[in-house]
């Protein structure tokens, strides 16, 4: 893991949402409902990612928003090394949390 990277539940959510579909484009209300956070909490992650090269991200073209009479999206798509670096984390948070919590059931979060 890239230092200055917590892997705290809520960054787990989104990677874990990324890694569903790890070639799809997902946008920011997507993300919310998919990880379960509030925008507020899931654009600060997305833009620490974004600094280390484990997502990356475009702006829609702009005649799309247009035409369905909504805000221009930012699309969002997780890196193939981003992919891999967040398996990865995720397992090594996964395994830590197990050592630290006595009798800690596998499933429950």
């Amino acid at each position: 893991m890239r230092a200055g990277l917590r892997m705290t539940m809520p960054t787990q959510a989104v990677l874990r949402a990324f890694l569903d579909d790890p070639l799809r484009e997902r946008y920011g209300l997507e993300l919310c409902e998919l990880a379960g956070l509030p925008s507020g909490t899931l654009y600060p992650i997305l833009a620490r990612l974004e600094q280390i090269g484990w997502v990356e991200s475009r702006w829609e073209d702009p005649e799309a928003h247009v035409a369905e009479g909504r805000p221009r999206r930012r699309y969002y798509r997780v890196t193939t090394d981003g992919a891999q670096e967040a398996r990865e984390a995720i397992a090594r948070a996964y395994r830590a949390r197990r050592q630290r919590v006595p009798g800690w059931v596998v499933g429950l979060p």
